[in-house]
């Protein structure tokens, strides 16, 4: 029975991101860049200056801030494991698609994260929050598949990613001695689930402080770590690069079995990672006080650079460059440890064990706040009650667990699956709002070329101020 399940799980995976959302995504992505001129390249200095930007009050959200959540939630275990499964499953030209991706993705996230500022609602404080479900709602007027998006967002990140979330975990215990299939899994998911849910149930604030604290300085350590293994291997750093570039135009390869091909496996990846077009990422960007739409949006474009170019890279040069063999054996944390410890030693295993232990535990919270903003949308725009969260709470320590338990292909496919349907929903309807968000964009141009801080009016973009909470 698990046997059936598992195969049509595995088909509907295949057929959705082959040839379903490789052609929506690609699509959409060269349709957004094209029409904004490659706004995520052609500004990209300026979406660097807009990160440090102050927002008008202290108590508001900063862009840097919004951008700190969002990247919170897109740097994860993904950036390690999802890297190390596409090269040794698919091949080492899954980075190239990978790039690829992520450069014309990161349009798909300037335009979703521009239209989510442009709808955001205004809280009693003054504050701001919204997301797709918002501007699908009101721009639209389509209520129901903003619903339906929302449960999609909850099936997702409450369910998929951390089912994954937790497995990429344990999974990187393997290495170890003391590690024992029957056992290990189990006790590793037991304290992560008391853990998460001691934080979820409003405890472990300390715990969340310092998390918080250290995984930027874990991630920039990460960098430089990866950094010292591609320089103690410099020499084979041309035959690392002619191997990415040779593997992804292999066409016999791609197209001999494209559902596992580095093409197909390099999207996958890199969508799992940055999650450009997903349609999360806006949930983030709507709480950002900005003067103009498009600044958010902009600064939504370095966030999936950070997350691909910078951190996924990191991962691929350092295993590619270290000449450790990669095969499905070793796919997952495995060989990224295998990779490290060619430097370092034993000593090396471990510190992937930490960053991922430190990845994984803020990752499982930050999906939780996007799941709060789909369950207060589903319940009229309301906050649910106090006993219904904590039902709810429970239910996500319990897929903690769950995931620990996990085989790679059930945690990946289930993960792959649901972020798909996210895709399927938002990319098109980002699609048919586009005009407001290259008009916004323009607008943006104009104001700066007359040496003016932009500010957004609703008219000047042919919108009624009237239909709108936030902006007039």
């Amino acid at each position: 029975m698990l046997d059936k399940i598992m195969d049509l799980l595995n088909k509907t995976d295949d057929v959705m991101y082959y040839p379903v959302l490789i052609i929506i995504l690609a699509s959409a992505g060269l349709y957004f860049s094209v029409r904004t001129g490659f706004v995520q390249l052609r500004m990209f200095k300026e979406a660097c200056r807009l990160i440090v930007e102050k927002p008008s009050g202290q108590q508001k959200v900063s862009s840097f801030q919004a951008l700190i959540v969002s990247t919170a939630s897109r740097v994860g275990t993904g950036n390690i494991v999802g890297v190390s499964t596409a090269i040794c499953l698919g091949g080492p030209g899954a980075c190239f698609w990978m790039w690829l991706m992520c450069i014309i993705g990161a349009s798909s996230a300037f335009m979703e994260s521009t239209l989510a500022q442009i709808y955001k609602k205004k809280n009693k404080d003054g504050g701001c929050y919204g997301g797709p479900a918002y501007y699908i709602e009101q721009a639209l007027g389509k209520p129901v598949i903003a619903a339906a998006f929302c449960i999609f967002l909850i099936a997702t990140y409450a369910f998929g990613f951390n089912l994954l979330c937790s497995f990429n975990l344990q999974s990187s215990f393997a290495v170890y001695s003391f590690y024992n299939e029957k056992t290990t899994p189990a006790i590793i998911g037991v304290i992560l689930a008391a853990l998460v849910g001691f934080c979820l149930m409003g405890g472990g604030k300390r715990i969340i402080s310092m998390t918080e604290k250290i995984v930027p300085f874990m991630g920039i350590a990460y960098v430089l770590i990866s950094l010292i293994i591609i320089g103690a291997n410099f020499r084979n750093v041309p035959h690392m690069f002619a191997l990415i570039f040779r593997d992804a135009f292999d066409l016999r390869a791609i197209f001999g079995g494209l559902a596992g091909s580095c093409l197909v496996l390099g999207i996958k990846r890199g969508l799992y990672s940055n999650e450009a077009g997903v349609g999360s990422a806006p949930n983030a960007s709507a709480s950002a006080d900005v003067t103009h739409p498009v600044k958010q949006g902009l600064v939504q474009t370095v966030s999936v650079y950070i997350d691909t170019i910078l951190l996924c890279t990191a991962t691929a040069f350092m295993c590619l460059s270290s000449g450790t063999p990669y095969n499905q054996e070793v796919s997952g944390a495995m060989y990224v440890q295998n990779s490290i410890s060619t430097v370092f030693g034993g000593a090396g295993p471990v510190f992937i064990t930490v960053a991922m232990v430190l990845f994984a535990f803020t990752t499982l919270l930050g999906n939780l706040y996007y799941v709060d903003n789909a369950l207060i949308y589903l319940n009229g725009k309301k906050q649910p009650s106090k006993g219904f969260m904590t039902g709810f709470y429970t239910v996500c320590v319990v897929v903690v667990f769950a995931g620990a338990l996990m085989q790679m292909d059930f945690a990946w496919t289930i993960a792959d699956i649901t972020m798909g349907c996210m895709t399927m929903i938002n990319i098109p309807c980002c699609v048919m709002l586009s005009g407001q968000g290259i008009k916004a964009l323009r607008d943006y141009e104009k104001q700066k070329k007359a040496g003016r801080d932009p500010e957004f009016h609703a008219a000047d973009i042919g919108l009624d101020p009237s239909k709108l909470s936030f902006w007039k």
